[in-house]
C-alpha cells in the first residue's frame, strides 16, 4: 500500500536528504529537476552511506559517496563507478509524485 514519504520541497535541488521510516532508511537525491530514491545502504558492507546527517554527495555534488570506504555512485542509476563495489548498484526505491508529495510502496 502506498504511503507518503515527504514533500518535494524537503529535498534540496541538486542535493540530498536522508529520510528514515520505521522499517526503511532512504536517501533522496534531486538533480537537474529529477528525483531519485535509494535505500540508504552501501552494497559493499551494508552500512549507511552518510558521514553526517544529510551529507550524501561528494564535493562536486556529482556522485553519492559512501563515507565508509569512498565508493562513488551515479545519481541517476545508483551504479558504483569507483570503489570496492564497482559495478554494483544502490537499491532503487519505487516512488511516484502526487501533487507535491512523494509516495513510496
Amino acid at each position: 500500500m502506498p504511503r507518503p514519504l515527504c514533500s518535494l520541497d524537503e529535498i534540496p535541488e541538486d542535493g540530498a536528504r536522508g529520510l528514515d521510516l520505521v522499517d526503511l532508511a532512504i536517501v533522496a537525491v534531486k538533480s537537474d529537476g529529477q528525483l531519485f530514491l535509494y535505500r540508504n545502504n552501501c552494497p559493499h558492507l551494508g552500512l549507511r552511506l552518510e558521514y553526517q546527517e544529510n551529507e550524501f554527495l561528494d564535493l562536486d555534488g556529482a556522485h553519492i559517496l559512501c563515507s565508509t570506504h569512498g565508493a562513488l555512485f551515479t545519481l541517476d542509476q545508483g551504479e558504483c563507478v569507483f570503489g570496492p563495489c564497482l559495478g554494483d548498484h544502490l537499491e532503487a526505491i519505487p516512488f511516484e509524485v502526487r501533487g507535491n508529495t512523494v509516495w513510496i510502496e
